[in-house]
Order: structure tokens, then sequence, then C-alpha cells
């Protein structure tokens, strides 16, 4: 993985190291009004990130990419991550603190990194699940060209299954 930048965000391949300063942006309670929760602590944060920090899944088949995204002179202000399958497909997430949220930041960082998915890592098709009621993650998907995915693997009721085929669409990066 690389540090990938542009003159207005930069993403690091996300480390340990990154726990302490990334705890405080994931200690946000507004960004967990969907789904999810705050870590417990600075420890089990820097424990799972020592975790991810193989890059791959336990069984060696999958590609675990997780860059923070930081501001110049700001510091940390969230994470996309990528899990990238064997066949070129990816699941991506994102996460920003919401003091962050509609500045187009969350746009930028996705696009960054479904570039670098595609160039480096071969990735063709890509698919996001989220909660149905998380309009502001739709429109996102949406504006990134992504699509209400027709089939796939089971999704609870209340998520949508989000998917944008690259191989049509352009890589949008």
């Amino acid at each position: 993985m690389r540090v990938i930048e542009t003159s207005q965000l930069t993403l690091e391949p996300q480390t340990a190291a990154h726990a302490d300063e990334m705890f405080r942006v994931l200690s946000d309670p507004v960004i967990y009004q969907h789904e999810g929760e705050p870590p417990s602590s600075v420890e089990e944060l820097h424990e799972r990130f020592a975790r991810l920090e193989s890059r791959r899944s336990p069984d060696g088949r999958h590609r675990w990419l997780n860059w923070v995204i930081r501001l110049p002179g700001t510091g940390l202000i969230g994470f996309v991550q990528a899990t990238v399958h064997p066949d070129g497909v990816a699941d991506i997430a994102y996460q920003l603190g919401s003091a962050w949220w509609g500045r187009g930041l969350a746009r930028q960082a996705v696009e960054l990194m479904i570039g670098e998915l595609v160039t480096r890592y071969g990735v063709h098709r890509l698919f996001a699940v989220l909660k149905r009621e998380n309009q502001r993650s739709l429109r996102l998907l949406q504006r990134l060209d992504f699509t209400p995915a027709s089939s796939g693997p089971a999704i609870e009721p209340d998520e949508l299954r989000m998917v944008r085929d690259l191989r049509s669409t352009g890589t949008g990066g």
C-alpha cells in the first residue's frame, strides 16, 4: 500500500500508530446514528489496527486495504477501506467525523481509493452495504455511480447493497 495525495487530502495506509488520533475521530457519537458503535478504548482500536496491518484475511485470500484520511494542517478526519476478493471484486466502506460531513471530502477520499483499487489491485466491481435510512451515505454512493444491486449475499432487511461495475462506468477517480 502507498500514500495517495491530492491538494486537499491524503490517504495514508492505516497502522496501529494511527489508533490514538483515530480514537478521537471515531468517538464522535453522531457517526453511529444508523449503525455501529464507537471503539471501547484506544487499546482496543490499537489492537484492531495492528491486526489489519497484515493487509490480508486470516486465510490469505482477501486483501484488507485500510487508509486513514488526513487533511493537511488539520489531522485525521476518518477512513476508507476495501476488502479485495481474488475475483477483482471489492467491498468498500468509509467513515468521517461529523464535523467533516457535507464538504465533499468523503467523495474525494472514496474516489481516490477507487482509483487505487483499479490501477494497483485490478478491481473491476465494487459493493457497499448501508442502512436504508442512511440517506447521506446513499446520496454519496449515487454520486459515485453506485446503483442498487439486484443480487448478492444476504443482507439485513433494513440494509441496501449497492454496486458499481467499473468496466462500464470507468474509475471516476
